[in-house]
């Protein structure tokens, strides 16, 4: 039900709508907007700061422009909220009910005002570039912009669609919405280079931006309205290149976001009155605490330790470590690629580099995985967050990171099964200095059970509960499912403890005693560990029935509905099973 029926928004079907109103009532929309991103995330969760740092600028560039016909590229798109309420869709916001109509990033299934699925940073000035390239050769004439910040000019991606972009012939606007953070604090050069800019009104000889070629505007207060429309009126239909500068305070209109950016970049649901979280914390041992108790015992034990992560502190927890170990950090920003050649440069220099990387990040530093890590052969040491089937947007899918990193020479990628494992593989990946060693940060374990721990894992070998008629390899998160598919099967139960080296040697015992190997991985299908194990026995006349996700793209399907989709629930294994034997 919809209680805000006498709110502005109300009124706004589309841009067009917009238009309509003054100053005064665009300044009370903007009030709405951010009282509904609030109501809705203290339900939902999401991006909180970004959305309500970016309101002001949102409604002067369509207050401006004619979207859908000119283009606004978002990067990131997490600040897209108030771009959505204003594009036909505050349904999503006025409505508890029709809370989740949308999605959290720019989407264009939703809607004709969005231009691309993105959900990762750094990209809009190069789609821009390539959109306004095409623009040309089209003989066509809409306004062309891309809007960056949340720290996203830190990727390399943003500087290389800087370079082509201020060689444009014809209109092309790059905003930099500058609110001074990421995710976490902003770092690197590119912050000293911004603050000489606000400190001087725009107006510091040590301009980079005109030092490229752009057409430099900026605005002091990125959240005027007055301001923004004059500043957009003033590039509209430009002929050449511009760069708009515009700073704006993150987390404006709650107090909380302000005074606490980073924790309020994204929020879980909370309690919009005292901004407390409605999941108390627990205090039970959890895959960060593990990792970071043996990190922070070899660096007390004298070790060169480096933790390594890029602008993303708080998926791993790392806030009072990076304050007690200050010299055993380093934060890159967003910088994927930064960070995977920063550990092997700090690798190669005979530190040992701890790089803690998201699943879904990650496959922006492929290229440095390989041809960096990998084929250097130096020993790196990875922990992979997030690599699991989830009910994520499929800009944020964290199923690939075992395609990516298990088919690459060199690297070895462990897969714990408890805390207790996944304490032991970490030990021994720091200790080891032959090989990039990956470990995948467990999300549903126990923290210990029956199985012995090995604490060398330069051979890896099968950990083996004997059953009959079936094997079950259930790799990490997974083999709880397993040891529930086991029981059911009375079949054998393996802990196969690699997402990419094979025990060929239990393989084929397994395959020489057993009628059917089950294979069950939390990610994707294809060229995952159970493919590996299936070519490995194609020659055997042992069945191999792999499962995982098969190779699509979800988008905020829910993880009960995948695994159904997938044949991933006990009964459906059991039933798949029977039916072959």
């Amino acid at each position: 039900m919809n209680k805000h029926e006498d709110f502005l928004l109300n009124q706004i079907a589309g841009p067009k709508d917009l238009k309509k109103l003054s100053i005064s009532e665009m300044e009370k929309l903007a009030q709405e907007i951010r009282t509904l991103i609030l109501e809705k995330d203290a339900v939902e969760g999401g991006h909180l700061g970004p959305d309500l740092g970016i309101v002001e600028a949102t409604i002067a560039y369509h207050y401006v422009f004619n979207a859908p016909e000119d283009k606004i590229i978002w990067d990131v798109s997490h600040q897209t909220y108030p771009h959505k309420m204003l594009t036909g869709r505050a349904q999503a916001w006025l409505d508890p009910d029709h809370y989740e109509d949308v999605t959290p990033y720019s989407n264009p299934d939703e809607s004709p005002y969005d231009y691309y699925s993105i959900g990762h940073t750094s990209t809009s000035i190069a789609l821009a570039t390539g959109m306004a390239k095409a623009r040309d050769l089209m003989d066509k004439h809409e306004n062309i912009m891309a809007l960056i910040g949340d720290g996203s000019m830190t990727g390399g991606l943003a500087f290389e669609g800087l370079n082509n972009a201020a060689i444009e012939k014809h209109n092309l606007v790059v905003v930099v919405n500058d609110n001074q953070w990421s995710i976490d604090e902003n770092v690197g050069g590119l912050v000293t280079a911004l603050k000489k800019l606000r400190d001087s009104n725009g107006q510091t000889v040590e301009n980079p931006f005109t030092a490229m070629g752009f057409d430099y505007r900026y605005v002091a207060d990125g959240n005027n309205l007055t301001d923004m429309i004059a500043a957009f009126k003033a590039v509209k239909d430009v002929d050449h290149p511009i760069l708009l500068h515009i700073n704006t305070l993150k987390g404006k209109g709650y107090e909380p976001a302000v005074s606490d950016e980073e924790a309020h970049h994204w929020v879980s649901p909370f309690n919009l009155q005292n901004d407390q979280p409605l999941a108390p914390e627990s205090q039970e041992p959890t895959p960060n605490s593990v990792a970071l108790d043996v990190i922070k015992d070899e660096i007390k034990a004298g070790k060169n330790v480096m933790a390594i992560d890029a602008a993303i502190p708080g998926v791993f927890d790392l806030e009072e470590f990076k304050k007690e170990f200050p010299d055993h950090y380093t934060d890159v920003g967003i910088a994927e690629q930064e960070s995977v050649a920063f550990a092997t440069g700090f690798a190669k220099e005979g530190g040992i580099p701890v790089l803690m990387e998201n699943s879904t990040f990650l496959q922006r530093a492929f290229d440095q995985l390989s041809h960096d890590t990998a084929a250097n052969d130096l020993p790196v040491v990875m922990l992979v967050a997030g690599g699991q089937i989830s009910n994520q947007s499929k800009t944020h899918l964290g199923i690939f990171d075992q395609v990516m990193i298990s088919n690459l020479p060199n690297w070895i990628y462990l897969a714990p099964t408890t805390l207790e494992e996944e304490k032991a593989m970490i030990k021994w990946a720091i200790k080891q200095r032959k090989h990039p060693v990956a470990i995948k940060m467990p999300a549903n374990v126990p923290d210990a059970d029956k199985q012995i721990v090995a604490t060398d894992y330069s051979e890896i070998k099968y950990r083996v509960k004997p059953g009959k008629d079936v094997a079950v390899l259930a790799l990490g998160d997974f083999y709880q499912l397993g040891k529930d598919v086991a029981h059911k099967l009375g079949a054998t139960l393996v802990n196969p403890l690699s997402a990419n080296i094979l025990d060929k040697r239990a393989l084929d015992e397994l395959a020489a005693n057993h009628q059917v190997i089950v294979t069950l991985e939390d990610n994707s299908l294809d060229g995952g560990f159970g493919q590996k194990v299936a070519s490995y026995l194609g020659k055997e006349k042992v069945k191999v029935l792999n499962y995982g996700q098969k190779r699509v793209y979800t988008d905020q399907t829910p993880v009960k509905e995948i695994y159904q989709q997938n044949h991933l629930t006990t009964a459906q294994i059991v039933a798949d099973v029977q039916q072959l034997l």
